[in-house]
C-alpha cells in the first residue's frame, strides 16, 4: 500500500486528537467550576479555553503547510520531525496555560509554534519561487 500524504495524514489525525484532548480539558474545568456557556469569569476556564484556541488558530495553517510541501516532494526527511516538534510543543503550551510549575510549557510552546509556522512558511514560498 503507497499512501500519498504520510505526513500530512499523520499531522491530520495528530491535529484531531490534540484539539478532542484539548477540547475535554476544556469540559472538564467547566464542569469542575459549574461554568456552562462562556467562560463565566473563570480563570480557569479562559486558561484552558485560550490553549485550545490557540491551537485551533495554528493547526489548520502547519497541516496545510505540511501537505503542500510533502506533494512538492520537498519534505522528505525532515517533514514529520518538524511536524512532531510542533505537536510536542502545542502539549506543553496546554500544560504550561494551567500555570504553576509548568509555566515554562506555554513559552516554549508558543516558541516552537512560531517557528514551526514560520519555517514552513519559508520552505514552501521558496519552493513556490523554485528556489527549493
Amino acid at each position: 500500500m503507497n499512501i500519498l500524504l504520510p505526513v500530512t495524514l499523520s499531522s491530520a489525525a495528530a491535529a484531531a486528537i490534540l484539539a478532542i484532548w484539548l477540547m475535554i480539558r476544556v469540559g472538564q474545568v467547566r464542569t469542575s467550576e459549574k461554568v456552562s456557556v462562556g467562560d463565566g469569569g473563570n480563570e480557569r476556564v479562559i486558561r484552558r479555553m485560550r490553549a485550545h484556541a490557540n491551537f485551533i488558530e495554528s493547526a489548520p495553517f502547519v497541516v496545510i503547510l505540511i501537505a503542500v510541501i510533502e506533494l512538492a516532494g520537498r519534505g522528505t526527511p525532515w517533514l514529520a520531525y518538524v511536524a512532531g516538534a510542533y505537536f510536542i510543543g502545542r502539549i506543553l503550551h496546554g500544560f504550561g496555560m494551567e500555570g504553576g510549575g509548568m509555566q515554562w510549557g506555554r513559552m516554549v510552546g508558543t516558541i516552537v509554534t512560531l517557528l514551526t509556522l514560520l519555517g514552513l512558511a519559508v520552505v514552501a514560498a521558496l519552493i513556490g519561487m523554485g528556489i527549493m
